[in-house]
């Protein structure tokens, strides 16, 4: 689904304009991307939790020749989704 679906159906089921549903969708990008940023948790009840998770540095495998390489530290985006969510897609048939 791309932004612009999103919006459309956004507009269908809040009664948004097309435009207004892109500004609503850019800003919920930017405010849970600030937090974020500021190390805070993003929850949205009944959806799920966005948080950072810090990896440290490691060494890890090349899959083709086996020899080592090393991975730098980083900053991760985690989601932990919500109840509701999961319960809802539990029984959801995925298309192979």
């Amino acid at each position: 689904m791309t932004k612009q679906d999103y919006a459309a159906l956004m507009a269908e089921k809040t009664g948004m304009t097309k435009a207004d549903s892109v500004k609503a969708y850019d800003a919920f990008l930017e405010v849970a991307n600030e937090l974020l940023k500021k190390g805070e948790k993003v929850a949205y009840l009944g959806f799920g939790t966005f948080s950072l998770q810090h990896k440290d540095a490691r060494t890890a495998r090349n899959p083709r020749d086996g020899k080592p390489i090393k991975v730098a530290a980083k900053n991760v985006v985690k989601f932990k989704p919500g109840k509701a969510l999961s319960d809802s897609v539990l029984k959801v048939k995925i298309k192979k």
